[in-house]
């Protein structure tokens, strides 16, 4: 699906994230490595919780955590 991000550029920006952490964490991590709009979105999306980890992180954004 077109509206996904790419599961290796979210985890590209989001390096450096101590986890757990937060969706707010996440957005942050993301806009401070440059992550373009749609990744930020994506982020934006996806249940305010958190996330014990980068696969947690990425099965939430693919809809499937």
């Amino acid at each position: 699906m077109a509206g996904k991000p790419n599961p290796i550029q979210l985890q590209k920006h989001l390096s450096g994230v101590d986890y757990p952490a937060s969706r707010d964490d996440l957005v942050k991590a993301a806009r401070e490595h440059g992550a373009d709009r749609q990744m930020v979105e994506a982020l934006q999306k996806i249940p305010d919780r958190t996330y014990d980890g980068p696969n947690a992180v990425s099965k939430a954004v693919s809809g499937n955590g």
